[in-house]
């Protein structure tokens, strides 16, 4: 790799993804089945349905998310200096979108898109368990061109952050592509998570190919998803498939903790305890956000992964997927 033109980064994390206002509200069961829906999946939809799922939804709260911006958000609260590049519309959401990124102190500068489609929203519905079924229309997000990746700014990140959600369209896929080269000519670390099972059915070759050329630096998958990019029959031999090909692996279970892979280093921890799981939106992303706070602080995995835990379970204790509590005071708390 080239020597990086910022001799210090400006930016811990910069991260690319879909930029979705959030719309969650409680349901039962019986809702999820009546409307044909794969509860705790996450479903493409189209506007139609969109309008029409929302008409039937129970009164909701909207919060501005996404999988990378919510990262973002988390890194924020940890006192991490991240940047967030995004496409939204030139709409009501998305100035709303816009303000609460930059309003939690995450650097945005991408411009609004004029005409439709609108700006991305996720209708979340979320079950007395605590499980989450996502219904996504991704409007205006699926449009970010590769003319809004600054290379500068991509060479300003210790970590570049990217959201396989955003793989799907064609116009995003290539700004990520361009994106990576940036990244690697800066010297600079990329980082990916797989996103969703679904996703490895359409570009499981294209995750399979960046790994195998070495463009990735650290891979977060959850257990699911490990499998499905392997082929593996069970998670210990997945990571032992994918594990040697990158720096550093990342492998989420849920309530059964995390497991990270440096080389011949390995680290598991289990999952914090909550009171009560109120809803699991955004647990993933508040995990990556943690471990990547950890990471570019130069902590030992063992903590990386802990600090990714305690963000996790701060985010499934309420509604939305951004932090609400101090996610610095916890860490401290729990290490001491």
């Amino acid at each position: 790799m080239t020597q990086t033109r910022f001799d210090v980064p400006r930016f811990d994390v910069l991260a690319i993804g879909n930029a979705i206002v959030d719309v969650l509200a409680p349901c039962d069961d019986a809702f999820i089945a009546a409307e044909g829906i794969d509860k705790g999946a996450m479903t493409l939809i189209d506007t139609a349905r969109a309008e029409e799922l929302y008409s039937r939804m129970a009164p909701g709260r909207e919060i501005s998310g996404g999988s990378a911006a919510n990262t973002c958000a988390g890194l924020a609260a940890l006192g991490a200096k991240s940047a967030f590049i995004g496409q939204v519309a030139d709409d009501q959401l998305g100035a709303v979108f816009a303000h609460d990124i930059r309003a939690a102190g995450i650097h945005y500068e991408v411009a609004p898109r004029a005409g439709d489609p609108p700006t991305a929203r996720c209708l979340i519905l979320v079950t007395p368990d605590g499980q989450r079924t996502m219904n996504t229309f991704l409007g205006a997000s699926q449009h970010l061109p590769a003319n809004a990746i600054d290379t500068d700014l991509i060479a300003s990140a210790k970590v570049l952050y990217l959201e396989g959600y955003l793989w799907d369209p064609d116009d995003p896929r290539a700004a990520m592509q361009g994106a990576i080269r940036a990244a690697r000519d800066a010297g600079r670390q990329v980082a990916f998570t797989l996103s969703d099972a679904f996703l490895l059915d359409r570009h499981g070759d294209d995750f399979r190919r960046l790994i195998d050329e070495g463009q990735i630096d650290i891979l977060f998958a959850n257990e699911g998803e490990l499998l499905g990019l392997t082929g593996a029959a069970d998670i210990e031999a997945g990571i032992a498939m994918i594990a040697p090909k990158l720096p550093v692996l990342v492998v989420t279970r849920s309530e059964k903790g995390a497991i990270a892979v440096a080389g011949q280093t390995r680290a598991e921890v289990p999952a914090e305890p909550v009171a009560k799981v109120v809803d699991t939106t955004g647990a993933g992303d508040s995990f990556a956000a943690g471990f990547l706070h950890g990471h570019v602080q130069g902590k030992s995995l063992a903590d990386c992964l802990t600090i990714g835990a305690v963000a996790a379970a701060e985010v499934i204790s309420h509604y939305g997927a951004r932090p609400e509590a101090d996610l610095a005071v916890l860490v401290a708390k729990r290490l001491g």
